[in-house]
């Protein structure tokens, strides 16, 4: 978490963030993200009880005066009308909301359950946002490889390679270490959310694009000499530079639009190894390094040429309908029965 962010925040947040930074080894980034979601709810309660002058702008509102008096006032009907403070004043998105959601929960919990600053939890009983169930987007076969043959160097195809193939997040691929690439043994040891370590299977494919990559890599003058990913600057690639790159091989083949990104390429490994590689979706949880089962479950979706192929592998798919078969004699009704 930014130095500056952890200064401007009153005491009980900090002590907040750094129980959820070391004891629930929480990644800085998802610190600083729980910080920022608490301060624009501090920021909305002070403008809100007038403890600021009408005329402050929101984004300038200092929240370091905020203490367990204010926070002890804190009702569930508060919380609900900024919930819809959030979706019609900040236009939140139902993600961005139930993400604040879990935020106030995680606090409220914490002064509680952990430290007893609280006797009752104010948003025990507070509902997450109904969020629209939507399939993610995701390249075909024919498009992944056409997205591949566009790359423009060998480290540019080493990370389009790794991306299509072992469904890394953008923040692994740039954490990536030489001494994390385990070429003899074909294995890479990613470092995932909450610094949780994992190891994943090179196939030939990631093999032959990384040693491609390693003959070609600079060694001199590098400001960060374990880095495995370099820039024309000779340090550490940055995550902007890899969305820039990524973005724009999909442009080059048409898919430069909005809903394309370095996110869609995590995406398109899982549905590929899903959909054609038949992955256990147990083994494909662990090589996304997801939490709980149940993320990993969005790639379950079928494409609608599965769900063909399913129709017709019934075994009843090429039964037609026999003719009704001519009565006999005997069996024509005679005048007086149709009567």
């Amino acid at each position: 978490m930014k130095p500056e962010l952890l200064a401007e925040a009153p005491p009980v947040l900090r002590e907040f963030l750094g129980y959820i930074g070391t004891v629930k080894g929480k990644s800085p980034k998802t610190v600083e993200e729980y910080y920022l979601d608490l301060r624009t709810f501090f920021r909305y309660l002070k403008k809100k009880r007038g403890l600021v002058p009408a005329d402050t702008e929101f984004e300038k509102i200092d929240i370091a005066d905020v203490g367990l008096d204010l926070i002890r006032t804190v009702d569930l009907t508060q919380v609900f009308e900024y919930m819809n403070f959030l979706a019609e004043k900040r236009s939140n998105s139902a993600d961005t909301r139930s993400r604040k959601v879990s935020s106030l929960r995680s606090f409220f919990t914490y002064l509680t359950n952990k430290t007893g600053k609280l006797k009752t939890n104010p948003v025990e009983q507070l509902e997450t946002p109904k969020l629209k169930k939507s399939l993610p987007k995701y390249l075909t076969l024919e498009q992944s490889i056409e997205l591949l043959s566009k790359a423009g160097s060998e480290r540019d195809y080493c990370i389009l390679v790794l991306f299509l193939n072992c469904g890394m997040r953008l923040s692994e691929l740039v954490g990536l270490n030489l001494n994390d690439v385990h070429l003899r043994e074909a294995k890479l040891k990613i470092t995932g959310k909450g610094n949780k370590e994992r190891i994943v299977y090179l196939n030939q494919a990631c093999q032959d694009a990384l040693k491609g990559y390693l003959a070609v890599r600079p060694h001199d003058g590098l400001l960060d000499r374990n880095a495995l990913f370099i820039s024309r600057q000779r340090r550490r690639i940055s995550p902007k530079t890899v969305q820039h790159l990524v973005k724009k091989y999909l442009a080059q083949i048409g898919l430069g639009g909005p809903g394309y990104s370095v996110h869609k390429l995590r995406h398109t490994a899982a549905t590929l190894m899903y959909q054609q590689g038949h992955v256990d979706i147990r083994v494909l949880k662990d090589i996304l390094g997801h939490q709980n089962l149940g993320t990993t479950e969005i790639y379950t979706h079928v494409s609608s040429e599965q769900m063909a192929r399913a129709a017709q592998a019934n075994p009843l798919a090429k039964i037609r309908r026999r003719k009704a078969p001519v009565p006999a004699k005997h069996e024509i009704p005679t005048t007086k029965e149709k009567k």
